[in-house]
């Protein structure tokens, strides 16, 4: 009988950045069809809260860069899918808002991409999500420490 493979400590690492470019691949070919980057869309969606948003957060939540995040930025401005006003708690900052056009162009692309989700049936869906949560939360404190 065969021994099982030992598990080498990058297995989930592995599992993990297979499973993440899959995944974005998958969703580059919806957002293609939309007339959307991937980059876009983290932004729009994190601006679909209607809350707005500072540069500096958007840029940390989006994985972004600062100076790419004001590029693209600058892009949806021209597009006429968001603009920027002055925080009024503090002149200084800036905050990104979907206009009402961005906020239609968001739900249409939003409703693409969750038609092309696959889904892992049976609540798993939920399961990995609350485990990608815990990971992260995991990896954020021990780094901490």
């Amino acid at each position: 009988m065969p021994s099982p493979t030992p598990r080498r400590p990058d297995d989930l690492v592995q599992l993990l950045t297979r499973a993440e470019r899959l995944a974005a691949r998958r969703l580059q070919g919806v957002l293609e069809a939309e007339g959307c980057s991937l980059d876009a869309w983290r932004v729009l969606a994190l601006l679909s809260d209607g809350e707005g948003h500072h540069m500096t957060g958007l840029a940390e939540a989006a994985f972004l860069p600062p100076p790419t995040l004001t590029k693209l930025v600058d892009q949806l401005v021209d597009q006429n899918l968001v603009h920027r006003r002055v925080d009024p708690f503090d002149r200084r900052r800036v905050l990104a808002h979907l206009t009402p056009r961005g906020q239609e162009y968001w739900q249409r692309v939003d409703r693409a991409v969750r038609a092309g989700r696959p889904s892992l049936g049976d609540g798993d869906d939920e399961l990995l999500r609350s485990l990608l949560v815990r990971l992260a939360a995991t990896l954020e404190n021990s780094a901490h420490v």
